[in-house]
C-alpha cells in the first residue's frame, strides 16, 4: 500500500517525476547524493530532515526543489542544479572582474569550464592573489559579499619589518583609518626573519585594500598578500591559477552559511 495520502491519482504521476504536488522528499535526496532511499526514509522519521526549517518525519512529503529549502542534521543541501559553486586560486595581475574595461587580464578566463555565466563574489585586488568564490547565484553571494553579515577572510601577509607583539595587539585592539575605525577579528605573527615578516589576519571587513591599509598604518607595509580562506571555503592544495567546483561538504557548509546569515545579519 502507497505510503503517500494524495492517492493513486497522484502516483499516475510518477513517484519521481515533478507535478503540481511536487517530489517526494526521500526521492530528491536520493537524486541529491545524500543517501540512499531507504536511508534518507530512515532520516525523515528519526526527525533529521527539516524542509523550510520545519521539521518533517512524514514519508509522504512532497517538495518542489526549485523553491523549497531543505537541511539534514542541519545542513543545508542544495537542490536547485542551475546553480554553480566554483572555488579560484586567482593570481596577481588579474583584475576581479568579469570585463576590463582597461583591457586588463580578467576572470573569464578561469570560466570557460562552466556553461553558466558565473560572477565574482566580492574582489581581491590585482596585486592580491588567493581565495575567490565564482558563482551564479546572487543570494548566496550578497550574503558572503556584504560586510553587515560578518564572513570571515583569513590572509597571510608578507610584510616589511620585523612586526612585534605589541603590533600583534594593535591589530586586534583596532586602528583609526581615514575612513574609521578596524579591529581585526584574529591577528597572528606566523614568521619573522631577514627584516620581513608573515603575519596571519582574520577580518570580516569589506572595506578596499583593508589588509594593505591595516599593516600600512602599524609601520609594515604589505610585500605580498593572499587570501587563504573565505568563510568555511579553504584554498588547500588548489594551484595558483586553478578553479575547481566545491565538492559537496563545501556546497553543504557554504549554502548553511547562506541561509543562516541571511536571516541574521551581525552589525
Amino acid at each position: 500500500m502507497s505510503d503517500d495520502s494524495t492517492g493513486s491519482a497522484t502516483e499516475g504521476a510518477g513517484e519521481g517525476s515533478a507535478s503540481d504536488d511536487g517530489i517526494r522528499l526521500q526521492k530528491v535526496l536520493a537524486n541529491r547524493g545524500v543517501a540512499s532511499r531507504r536511508v534518507a526514509e530512515q532520516m525523515i522519521v528519526e526527525g533529521r530532515v527539516r524542509v523550510n526549517g520545519v521539521e518533517v518525519t512524514e514519508l509522504g512529503r512532497r517538495i518542489h526543489p526549485e523553491t523549497d529549502l531543505v537541511d539534514v542534521d542541519g545542513v543545508a543541501i542544495q537542490l536547485d542544479e542551475s546553480k554553480r559553486y566554483v572555488i579560484l586560486n586567482k593570481p596577481t595581475g588579474v583584475v576581479s572582474s568579469m570585463s576590463d574595461d582597461r583591457g586588463r587580464p580578467d576572470l573569464r578566463q578561469f570560466t570557460t569550464d562552466w556553461e553558466e555565466r558565473l560572477y565574482n563574489v566580492g574582489r581581491l585586488d590585482a596585486d592580491t592573489s588567493g581565495l575567490l568564490v565564482l558563482t551564479n547565484d546572487g543570494d548566496l553571494a550578497h550574503v558572503l559579499a556584504h560586510p553587515k553579515f560578518g564572513v570571515t577572510k583569513v590572509y597571510i601577509a608578507k610584510v616589511e619589518g620585523q612586526v612585534l607583539p605589541q603590533t600583534i595587539q594593535r591589530l586586534i585592539k583596532g586602528v583609526d583609518l581615514e575612513d574609521g575605525r578596524i579591529a581585526a577579528d584574529k591577528a597572528r605573527l606566523l614568521d619573522s626573519s631577514r627584516g620581513e615578516s608573515l603575519v596571519e589576519l582574520t577580518l570580516h571587513s569589506g572595506k578596499n585594500r583593508i589588509v594593505r591599509r591595516l599593516m600600512a598604518e602599524v609601520g609594515h607595509p604589505v610585500v605580498e598578500l593572499v587570501r587563504r580562506q573565505f568563510g568555511p571555503l579553504h584554498l588547500g592544495t588548489l594551484p595558483v591559477g586553478a578553479a575547481r567546483e566545491l565538492t559537496t561538504v563545501e556546497r553543504g557548509a557554504l549554502l548553511t552559511l547562506s541561509r543562516r546569515d541571511g536571516d541574521t545579519p551581525t552589525e
